[in-house]
């Protein structure tokens, strides 16, 4: 009876001792309706799993940066040991920043680079650099384009970091190819079906269009769709994404997507969870993370199929 008592005190101890040194990470992303992001969520998740001792959480903040801003306060209450924070409005990231600061608690954002001035120590970002993409996107479009003709932009969310850097990027390019215009500008959100109806109102206006710009690629997938709709192939318009998502290399294997941009999901979600822990644990952490972006041509398509 005695060893028996000693063996139940022992393993009670024993859940006791992981239960305390468990690691909680809250995560409050901007939307889980984004096919990109659902990579980098489970990648996450993957790379959580690793660990018994991990515990993660993952909150949908539907594009409402209040409720994102309640998902944040509720962790915090909780007492979580670090925070990853996908930002729905790149202004709102001081607050969120100052109250996980006062917190005492470690924070990381993922993909959307913060607004904030300056990161505090114990605040990291890990991501790509945006403008990058842009520069890689549209030097192809002007290649194929023979440094001549009219480029669309279409635009992610105007809050975005993301939207601002590609879009800077295209558009640092162009300074060096005074014969190629930007005819058209606008916003499609991110989202494919934004994107088709953007694609139309282009069509239908008669604007002359060589090549589309996309900042990501659900939305050149849209165009193409309102291209193929009219009748309009892709030899006609060339039509460039970022993020080398499954659905946009399968386009480009069909011959109708021109290019992609790879943003390595995986490498966010994982090095975003990594951060997290290593901050946690009192480590050394680099306040910038950045995961480089590729150009997928044709020439190295196969080595980004899955």
């Amino acid at each position: 009876m005695k060893k028996t008592l000693i063996a139940m005190a022992a393993a009670a101890s024993a859940m006791l001792s992981t239960s305390a040194y468990a690691e909680n990470i809250g995560v409050a992303m901007a939307s889980f309706d984004d096919n990109f992001m659902t990579i980098v969520r489970e990648a996450m998740a993957t790379e959580a799993a690793k660990d018994d001792s991990i515990e993660i959480q993952f909150e949908d903040a539907r594009t409402d940066i209040g409720k994102q801003i309640d998902q944040v306060q509720n962790f915090v209450a909780q007492g979580l040991d670090a925070i990853i924070v996908h930002p729905v409005d790149m202004s709102a990231t001081p607050r969120i920043t100052k109250m996980v600061k006062e917190a005492g608690i470690p924070l990381v954002y993922v993909n959307r680079k913060p607004s904030d001035k300056d990161l505090p120590e114990g605040v990291v970002f890990v991501g790509s650099e945006e403008v990058v993409a842009g520069r890689l996107q549209m030097e192809e479009l002007a290649k194929k384009m023979g440094g001549k003709g009219n480029v669309a932009i279409m635009l992610g969310e105007l809050s975005s970091d993301g939207t601002h850097g590609r879009t800077r990027g295209v558009k640092e390019v162009l300074e060096k190819y005074p014969d190629i215009k930007i005819v058209e500008e606008q916003t499609a959100e991110w989202q494919r079906s934004e994107a088709i109806d953007l694609m139309n109102n282009w069509i239908v206006s008669g604007t002359q269009i060589d090549a589309v710009a996309a900042n990501n690629d659900e939305m050149a997938l849209g165009a193409l769709l309102a291209m193929k709709q009219a009748g309009i192939s892709p030899d006609e318009i060339a039509v460039a994404g970022v993020d080398a998502t499954p659905d946009a290399l399968a386009s480009m294997k069909a011959g109708e997507l021109f290019i992609s941009i790879f943003q390595d999901a995986e490498g966010q979600g994982a090095g975003s969870v990594k951060a997290a822990m290593q901050l946690a644990k009192g480590e050394k952490v680099d306040q910038f993370v950045w995961i480089p972006f590729k150009l997928v041509s044709q020439d190295n398509l196969d080595e980004f199929m899955k």
